[in-house]
């Protein structure tokens, strides 16, 4: 089965839409090394002045953009009804899985493969450490991704795949750290983390992801959430009053805060979820109408 077939073996639009979306970032990130490094003076201008630096950054940051595309996978199955979306979780999933190795490897290149190095490196800083317990979770992860593992693991597959919680946990963590001052993107991403894990707290309590006060009230609870994170962040790790980064929260001038594309972000899918249960609802009137007709 190829990584653009379902399993009797027939194209997939999603699942080649899919896999052509997850080579992108790769390619792109080909092209500026190839079109920077051959400038002379210039090298390596469009990864700016340190690229490799730059690259490192990228495949980190798109390996955490992946693993939430994944985890994001699920509660869209219920908040819009669509089944087969569930055909490009794994993909998605070894798509982080792979940026983040190529995260891992772009930084040993970096250090010219001194393997001790690195290896002290990765024991002495505390972000590093915790950006690799995530690497070997998700190694874990996608060595037990295929169909054999899951039918050798059987209900014990479950138990160990929820581990990509804590993976999330820690790469937000990681993503926070290495950031230092400027956190605007892990804010960003772990508020919609925290928007998807709202989604499934919801789901097992009983709540129908398809009700769209459910899901308007999910989004306010993770746009506060986000809100919280930032500020507590900025006071813990920058000193900043947290009253401060609550007030910038209201201000337009300059930016829109991650906060308010969290809200944004669930209020789309209420309204997602709004109008694929209308549709539903629409389709069995139809039916009856037409067997009353006839």
């Amino acid at each position: 089965m190829t990584p653009w077939t379902d399993r009797a073996g027939k194209l997939s639009p999603l699942k080649a839409l899919a896999f052509a979306g997850t080579l992108v970032p790769a390619l792109l990130l080909g092209y500026y090394a190839v079109k920077g490094f051959p400038q002379g003076a210039g090298a390596g201008t469009l990864l700016g002045p340190r690229p490799f630096t730059a690259a490192i950054h990228e495949t980190g940051d798109w390996a955490i953009r992946f693993l939430l595309m994944s985890l994001a996978v699920t509660p869209l199955r219920r908040i819009g009804q669509w089944p087969k979306l569930i055909l490009i979780r794994r993909m998605l999933g070894i798509a982080a899985l792979a940026y983040a190795i190529g995260h891992l490897v772009l930084y040993f290149f970096d250090q010219n493969w001194d393997v001790f190095r690195v290896v002290s490196e990765i024991a002495l800083r505390i972000y590093l450490t915790i950006g690799f317990v995530a690497l070997l979770g998700l190694v874990a992860l996608g060595l037990t991704s295929t169909d054999g593992a899951i039918r050798k693991l059987g209900r014990n597959w479950n138990r160990l795949h929820k581990i990509v919680y804590a993976i999330g946990i820690l790469a937000a963590l990681h993503f926070f750290m290495q950031s230092k001052a400027d956190v605007y993107e892990p804010t960003l991403l772990a508020g919609l983390f925290l928007l998807l894990m709202f989604y499934r707290l919801a789901h097992w309590r009983g709540l129908n992801l398809t009700s769209p006060l459910v899901l308007v009230a999910i989004a306010v609870v993770a746009a506060m959430s986000t809100v919280i994170v930032e500020a507590a962040w900025y006071g813990l790790a920058t000193g900043v009053p947290p009253a401060r980064v609550l007030w910038a929260n209201l201000q337009f001038s300059y930016t829109i805060r991650p906060g308010w594309w969290v809200l944004a972000t669930g209020l789309a899918a209420a309204v997602l979820g709004f109008v694929r249960s209308m549709g539903r609802a629409e389709a069995p009137r139809g039916r009856r109408a037409a067997r009353a007709a006839a």
